[in-house]
């Protein structure tokens, strides 16, 4: 194809108007921005590609993403560093636009390890949860309630990928998604600063064979969902009445607390590793 030459174009335009929501939501599509997220959409969601361009830079500098695109039988179109900044100014050269999809609860089967997200707003805690849910082996992530839009350019972007190797659900109420989990066959556990379990005791009391001597508390052997809150005020009390149990992380040091997507990678990990 012609290289694409004019940032002014009413197509660069269109792309670039992918970054608003309301444009994302009437078009069904969103931007993918950079060689990882792409060389991901590309490799594991190449029906998902609506368009994708490259500079001639980028094509000599990733050519595994030219390699999978044309293995997938999708058209590459180049353009100018110029055309590709004003598409968007974090594409590094790659960039694509991918149908959205709305993948629900009742298509997880029986999950053995999912993280709940209730409320969370900021773009880049969500990607970054979504991304260590994915590195923990998590069957899914769930957004509950008024939550970040997932195909948010930032969210996108700070999943490194990981936004097209595991279910991502919208879930409008929070009581209807714990419903439906614990109808999966999991426990509910929220990550609270107050809770009364200790998550190092959660782990040791792993290791004990069950029986009467075994330690109280929740197993985390079994199939968990997480529920982690908001960014600035945590799991409401209406929220953590949801939960089987509330499990606090330790603090060995001065730190007050730990972020969002810190608590969310140390919960997470500590049920694969339990669960293995």
């Amino acid at each position: 194809m012609p290289e694409l030459t004019n940032p002014r174009a009413e197509r660069v335009k269109a792309v670039r108007a992918l970054a608003g929501r309301p444009m994302r939501e009437r078009r069904g599509r969103f931007l993918v921005e950079g060689p990882q997220p792409v060389r991901e959409l590309v490799r594991y969601m190449p029906a998902r590609v609506h368009d994708l361009f490259m500079t001639a830079a980028a094509g000599q500098r990733y050519p595994e993403i030219l390699a999978a695109a044309h293995a997938a039988d999708l058209s590459v179109e180049t353009g100018t560093v110029e055309v590709l900044d004003a598409m968007s100014r974090d594409a590094q050269g790659v960039l694509a636009v991918a149908q959205t999809w709305t993948p629900t609860l009742d298509q997880l089967g029986q999950p053995r390890l999912v993280a709940v997200l209730v409320e969370v707003r900021d773009p880049g805690n969500a990607g970054t949860v979504i991304r260590a849910a994915d590195a923990a082996g998590a069957n899914a992530v769930v957004l509950a309630g008024h939550a970040v839009d997932v195909f948010n350019p930032k969210v996108v972007r700070a999943t490194a990928g990981s936004l097209f190797h595991l279910p991502v659900i919208r879930a409008g109420h929070l009581p209807e998604a714990i419903a439906r989990l614990r109808g999966s066959g999991l426990q509910v556990l929220a990550a609270d600063g107050g809770g009364d379990h200790d998550l190092d005791g959660l782990l040791d009391a792993a290791s004990w064979p069950p029986g009467p001597d075994a330690p109280a508390g929740p197993d985390l052997r079994v199939p968990t969902a997480w529920l982690f809150g908001n960014e600035a005020w945590g799991l409401r009390e209406e929220d953590l009445a949801q939960a089987d149990a509330a499990v606090a992380i330790p603090l060995r040091g001065a730190a007050e607390s730990l972020n969002l997507a810190a608590a969310a990678a140390v919960c997470l990990y500590a049920s694969a590793h339990a669960q293995r």
